[in-house]
């Protein structure tokens, strides 16, 4: 297989391309120059935002696929897809399950409510950038050729925004760490290698349409996670589960203050209870917690413990000066 990969040096585009050279596929990365590309690659110097002229050097040569994980402006991907569309294969979008109209359901499959958007926007929202990138593949390569690949949260090795990384660096530092509970909370994501493989997979099948591709409900939990944080720094912490209640009382803020967990409500059913029969009967198969948790801390540890930063996402976990006042204010409220 000849794969085309646009972007290609960081998290998701660099796991995909390697788990492509490990097929022995033919691989060649188009990006800004801005990180070095994988080993084994063609590599392709170019800048998708400036217009028509980013893309000069995308004007010949010919794949079986193109992977793009774009998630800002839409037009950027009708560009490129317009420009490929007679000279390539398939396309797979990596999208977002942020496409579905909110408030999504409990349970939501991929025929669900979707947000507006259009493949001739620039600069958008994230959910509408994304539903946008759909419509500007398929309008492209048409439904047949197109792959649509909703993911959720995605973790793992290259991660750039934060999440896992910070959890692990929290409690490498040891101590008490406040913990959202309850413990065994389900939660879903997808192991960046495991979204990779299944991707590769998709496209050797020749799928096409929507997917979600997030681990399956209960894969594991938020204890489960944290505990294997522990696990493998080997560290001298204390997980100090809360309550939601008070969690929110204190003021911590989900999500951005304390990654990955969502109180019960609207925001969980949206990020943790995805429909993903279609996925897993299309052979989506999600490693083990400790897996994922493991590898991302001996990536994490060979880069000095200090994971990089997208600079278009604000950090996330609490400071700890916030971590400090959110404990005080728990002491405080349960009487000491």
């Amino acid at each position: 297989m000849k794969l085309l990969m646009l972007g290609g040096t960081e998290f998701v585009g660099r796991a995909v391309v390697e788990a492509a050279l490990e097929r022995g596929w033919e691989v060649t990365v188009f990006h800004r120059g801005r990180h070095a590309p994988p080993a084994g690659v063609t590599s392709l110097l170019g800048d998708r935002t400036t217009g028509p002229d980013g893309l000069a050097a995308l004007a010949a040569g010919s794949w079986d696929a193109v992977v793009d994980t774009w998630s800002a402006a839409p037009s950027a991907v009708r560009d490129a897809a317009r420009l490929l569309a007679d000279r390539v294969g398939r396309y797979a979008y990596v999208s977002s399950r942020s496409v579905y109209a909110w408030p999504p359901a409990a349970g939501l499959a991929e025929d669900g409510p979707l947000v507006e958007g259009s493949p001739d926007d620039g600069d958008m929202p994230y959910a509408e950038s994304k539903r946008g990138g759909e419509l500007a593949a398929t309008a492209a390569f048409g439904a047949d050729r197109t792959l649509l690949v909703r993911a959720g949260l995605i973790i793992g090795p290259y991660e750039n925004v934060g999440r896992l990384p910070w959890w692990l660096g929290r409690i490498a530092r040891g101590g008490p760490v406040l913990a959202p509970g309850p413990a065994d909370s389900p939660i879903q994501y997808i192991d960046v290698r495991d979204l990779a493989e299944w991707t590769l997979d998709a496209i050797a099948a020749g799928l096409s349409g929507p997917y979600n591709v997030v681990s399956p409900p209960g894969h594991t939990t938020m204890g489960g996670l944290l505990d294997a944080c522990v696990r493998v720094t080997g560290a001298e912490a204390e997980l100090r589960w809360t309550a939601p209640e008070a969690l929110l009382a204190a003021g911590a803020e989900p999500w951005s203050e304390l990654p990955v967990w969502l109180p019960p409500g609207e925001m969980y059913d949206a990020m943790h209870t995805a429909d993903v029969t279609k996925a897993l009967k299309a052979g989506l198969r999600c490693r083990p917690v400790a897996e994922t948790v493991a590898d991302t801390w001996a990536w994490l540890e060979s880069l000095g413990g200090a994971a990089p930063q997208r600079p278009d996402r604000p950090g996330a976990g609490l400071s700890p000066e916030r971590e400090a006042e959110v404990l005080a204010k728990l002491t405080a409220s349960s009487g000491g």
